[in-house]
């Protein structure tokens, strides 16, 4: 088998380790919950996600941070049926300093272009992933 499928080749190996170093800055202990729910049932979907997503995309220089998380929330309301991955990224986005104001004006705004049910069930879907880390942070 080549490198390039190898999770664990050196080159994957520093693209990971980017990755969730990037996943941590953004998501804290969320991204990395996640990425270890995967260790046992799908190690390589786990790696792809730290490696690809966060080491390679995240990390580019073109989008800062909060500008992604806007992004990645009107993405995931427009494709519906991404609740739980839309509440770990609404707690991103909280983490980089968007405000629950503007993370509701995203959905709002993503609703114009992929319908109502899928604005309203990312709406609810953001209230509980800010509710949640209201009752946290008390």
């Amino acid at each position: 088998m080549s490198d390039q499928y190898d999770i664990d080749s050196i080159d994957n190996q520093r693209r990971r380790d980017l990755g969730l170093q990037v996943l941590s800055r953004i998501d804290g202990d969320a991204g990395q919950s996640v990425i270890e729910s995967l260790s046992t049932s799908n190690p390589a979907l786990g790696h792809h996600i730290a490696a690809f997503a966060f080491g390679d995309i995240y990390d580019r220089p073109g989008l800062d941070a909060r500008s992604r998380q806007l992004v990645t929330i009107g993405v995931l309301t427009a494709l519906g049926g991404c609740e739980p991955q839309l509440k770990v990224h609404v707690g991103a986005a909280l983490n980089v300093g968007i405000s629950e104001e503007e993370i509701q004006e995203a959905i709002l705004h993503a609703s114009v272009y992929c319908g109502f049910p899928r604005a309203l069930n990312a709406t609810f879907a953001a209230q509980e992933a800010i509710d949640s880390r209201r009752n946290y942070d008390r």
